[in-house]
């Protein structure tokens, strides 16, 4: 008999200091930790240069881990719109690296990542921290940015199986 192979899910919360990304894989409704870690560029390199090193470093996670699907956390909206545009081309980072490796790449609101990890769209991060130690024992101790994009992950396979149980009905 074939065991089917668990689907693998990266995560990933984009930032321009700081990119967190997580890995996971899901086995019906069993979720296993892979790898997780954080991309920060050097602050004192050039913008574009910045962007080229989170991309790449994407590329590289991709490459390595060879997951299935990606999620990408929506950004929060701020106030001050110059850095608002550099989130968002750190976000279009994590975007168009799963996509040119040939991946579905979903996006969720951090609302939604949240409920999905912790039970409520208004947690707080030491909470989402504390649930993916619960949920994914064999993480260790995570970064906030690397829990976040675990939760990330997280979020999304639960989200793919709604889908796939409502298309079943």
């Amino acid at each position: 008999m074939n065991a089917i192979r668990p689907l693998r899910i990266l995560g990933l919360d984009p930032g321009l200091r700081r990119t967190g990304w997580g890995v996971i894989e899901v086995a019906g409704a069993r979720l296993s930790h892979v790898a997780h870690g954080v991309i920060a560029p050097k602050d004192t390199l050039p913008f574009s240069e910045r962007l080229l090193v989170l991309f790449e470093a994407i590329e590289a996670v991709i490459a390595l881990h060879a997951p299935d699907e990606a999620a990408v956390e929506e950004t929060f909206i701020n106030n001050n719109a110059a850095s608002a545009l550099k989130l968002g081309h750190a976000r279009a980072m994590a975007l168009v690296a799963p996509a040119r490796a040939g991946l579905l790449v979903a996006e969720y609101a951090a609302t939604v990542v949240k409920k999905a990890v912790v039970g409520t769209g208004a947690a707080d991060k030491e909470q989402v921290g504390f649930m993916i130690r619960r949920l994914l024992p064999t993480a260790g101790q995570t970064t906030t940015d690397a829990a976040d994009a675990l939760a990330v992950a997280i979020a999304h396979a639960h989200a793919r199986k709604t889908r796939l149980l409502r298309g079943a009905a």
